[in-house]
């Protein structure tokens, strides 16, 4: 059973995930040692272990929770709000901005590769993580509905699912190539079947941001990788 934590243990908790997090963006998961993340954060063994008895698969477990919950935060305010066809647009620049920065380098699928991927937790930090998104834009294509932006026999829950696949295989493919048109065309061609006869209209308006990564930074994702 999980020990209810005071304030001030939630924050210690916190700090310690953040550490961490951050050591493992800098270094990589496989050169980070629980020393690290002491040294970091300014805790004792003791400390880490009271909050993560399970030693380093415990704290890889809520790492990667922490970064499953940034990849939502990075898309906010404009994922909250897609309640008109300017805000679906910077929500979609949102994230071609947020994954030509991050690169080819993916915390999260390192750190499920790290877990298990098949293992429990991990795969409830993915499903957690898949839920959230696909409801937030389910919510944004019901919204569009209500104003007449989309049309009414549009299967809300198919269509975001159809939207989230898009962003989840031009993920993987940014991962593998260094390139983003993938997601650019998926975002843009999903976005726009939705739009029907406006689609057009504002097409002309987007800057394509085709930008080739380095080479040199690049990895191969698996068939079953899940992309943050």
């Amino acid at each position: 059973m999980t020990r209810a934590l005071t304030r001030k243990g939630e924050a210690t908790r916190a700090r310690i995930v953040a550490g961490a997090a951050a050591e493992i963006r800098e270094r990589g998961v496989d050169d980070v040692r629980l020393e690290d993340v002491m040294a970091h954060t300014g805790t004792s063994k003791g400390q880490l272990f009271h909050y993560f008895p399970d030693g380093k698969e415990g704290l890889l477990l809520a790492v990667a929770q922490h970064e499953a919950d940034q990849v939502l935060i990075d898309q906010e305010p404009m994922l909250s709000n897609l309640t008109s066809w300017p805000a679906w647009l910077a929500w979609r620049d949102r994230l071609i901005e947020r994954y030509l920065a991050q690169g080819v380098k993916c915390p999260l699928n390192g750190l499920l590769g790290q877990t298990g991927r098949r293992a429990p937790g991990a795969q409830a930090v993915v499903t957690g993580l898949m839920w959230r998104w696909q409801k937030a834009i389910t919510e944004g294509i019901r919204h569009m509905q209500s104003t007449g932006d989309i049309a009414a026999e549009v299967d809300a829950d198919r269509a975001a699912a159809a939207l989230l696949a898009g962003i989840q295989g031009g993920v993987l493919l940014l991962l593998s190539t260094g390139k983003i048109d993938h997601l650019e065309a998926a975002l843009d061609l999903t976005i726009d079947s939705l739009r029907g006869p406006w689609a057009g209209a504002e097409r002309g308006r987007r800057v394509i941001l085709s930008a080739e990564l380095p080479e040199s930074g690049a990895n191969v994702a698996g068939d079953d990788d899940i992309s943050g």
